[in-house]
């Protein structure tokens, strides 16, 4: 049983459909290691041992008919702000903490429909404003492999229950690096789709224009199992395409000969710790002996990618996060003289330090006098990466990045740099910016700590980016690597 937590989900998949294994044993053997070490990752925020275990009983009845797909019975854990009905949805923030979902997310009830078995959330930044997961009402997430380190955010406790073999998968959210940077820091497998190709129904807002559902596993191709059952087209999501349907597995072993890489300059310049292009330049040498080509091509309005999503996302969560006044639901204060006051104090009370920042900053460029002045400018500039992005695609296939400039960081380091902070995403921001399809794969270690890299694709090249990294996976072996609790 406890070579079972370390099995892909194909693997786990041929078990249960071959009944060497009932999904009842795999959901005890999971929620046997939750019990064993979340007191010390603090990455699970919620578990309901009963609702869990009826579920697998649910799919093990599936599974016997003969009825049942591919994923059926396994489990999976959820990031703490996709809508769960009759659990609560609380985004980590005191605001939302005693909010239980009367409904579920597309995502949600996707999962529902193949009757995978939903372990529990997890542990995240406040409504996913964060790079480090210490922005969270429940505490800091810690990272599985040096406890002492951050897992990375907003989407930390979904990377470090997949690192720990907590779940074998997990769903996060991206809106500017939140699936990719803790993928990378915990030494796992995390993509970020096309915007619009997963339904954000039922996802709680960060920053609209930006957030995206994606899969975090073990490897790329449990990420391209599960997109399989997340993408498609939602008529309650006005952002949601409609695309045929494609079965994301089907590509895994192409070849990539002739597959060519674009590695952008902008993106291997100072700041970038010198180890980790090491690891990178691996990497892709394993990939160019498969047949792949390297060709250089430029981003050249990279550096601006910081300034523009610190103007657009906090713009949208300023205004996303209105709605939170203590009349309708979420936090209400206690005392207070009037409506104004009632508004005052319910948000001081209910929203933490960064989340209260970022509305700050989203409502001061959303003001009459400054809207053209930095809102507008950086719609322009987002424009502009876009473009950036579509020029590099007439030269090659994938780009090839890092996902951060350094190994994970210690807890608590950087909580007083907001701007060292928000330099962990200098390399996936512009990923959003642009509504691209972005994968994190781990290729090594520093100082016992994961590194991933990144691959970039063009829109809807789910699949390109799923072979690559697959390929990849066939040829090392990091993302085996598992750490020792």
């Amino acid at each position: 049983m406890i070579a079972m937590i370390h099995a892909t989900l194909k693997t786990l998949s041929s078990y249960l459909a071959n009944k060497t294994l009932s999904s009842v044993e795999l959901t005890q053997a999971f929620l046997a290691q939750i019990d064993q070490f979340n007191s010390t990752l603090n990455a699970f925020i919620a578990v309901d041992y009963d609702k869990t275990l009826l579920e697998a009983k649910v799919a093990d009845k599936r599974l016997a008919k003969g009825d049942f797909h591919p994923l059926t019975g396994i489990p999976i854990a959820i990031k703490d702000l996709f809508c769960h009905q009759g659990w609560k949805t609380t985004c980590c923030s005191t605001m939302l903490k005693n909010f239980i979902s009367p409904y579920d997310a597309h995502v949600v009830e996707q999962c529902k429909k193949t009757n995978m078995v939903i372990l529990g959330h997890t542990n995240m930044d406040e409504f996913a404003m964060g790079s480090s997961n210490e922005y969270s009402c429940y505490g800091p997430v810690k990272n599985p492999w040096n406890t002492d380190f951050t897992p990375g955010g907003s989407s930390g406790g979904s990377a470090a229950s997949v690192a720990a073999r907590l779940t074998p998968v997990a769903l996060g959210t991206d809106t500017g690096g939140s699936i990719r940077q803790p993928a990378s820091f915990c030494g796992i497998t995390g993509l970020k789709p096309t915007y619009g190709l997963i339904s954000r129904y039922g996802i709680i807002a960060f920053a609209s224009s930006l957030d995206q559902c994606g899969p975090m596993a073990k490897t790329a191709e449990d990420c391209a199992l599960l997109l399989n059952i997340l993408a498609g087209f939602d008529e309650r999501d006005s952002t949601s395409l409609a695309r045929p349907f494609e079965d994301y597995t089907h590509h895994l072993t192409d070849s990539i000969n002739g597959l060519k890489i674009g590695l952008p300059q902008e993106y291997f310049s100072e700041g970038l710790d010198p180890k980790v292009s090491d690891l990178i330049d691996k990497a892709l040498k394993a990939l160019t002996e498969l047949g792949a080509q390297i060709v250089d091509i430029n981003l050249p309005n990279t550096h601006l990618s910081i300034p523009a999503y610190y103007v657009i996302a906090p713009a949208e969560a300023s205004a996303n996060l209105a709605r939170y006044d203590g009349v309708r639901f979420g936090h209400r204060a206690s005392h207070y003289n009037d409506l104004i006051d009632l508004y005052e104090k319910s948000r001081a009370e209910g929203f933490g330090q960064e989340v209260k920042q970022r509305i700050l900053i989203g409502t001061y460029v959303l003001s009459h006098g400054y809207y053209e002045a930095y809102y507008l400018k950086a719609q322009k500039v987002r424009r502009l990466i876009a473009n950036d992005f579509q020029a590099a695609f007439e030269k090659c296939d994938v780009i090839a990045t890092p996902v951060t400039p350094t190994a994970a960081f210690r807890l608590g380091e950087r909580q007083n740099d907001p701007i060292k902070m928000y330099l962990s995403d200098i390399y996936t921001i512009s990923v959003n910016l642009a509504g691209l399809p972005g994968i994190s794969l781990p290729v090594g270690f520093i100082n016992k700590l994961p590194i991933g890299m990144q691959f970039i694709g063009n829109y809807f090249a789910e699949s390109r980016l799923l072979n690559v990294a697959h390929r990849l996976q066939q040829a090392t072996n990091w993302h085996n690597q598992q750490p020792n609790l």
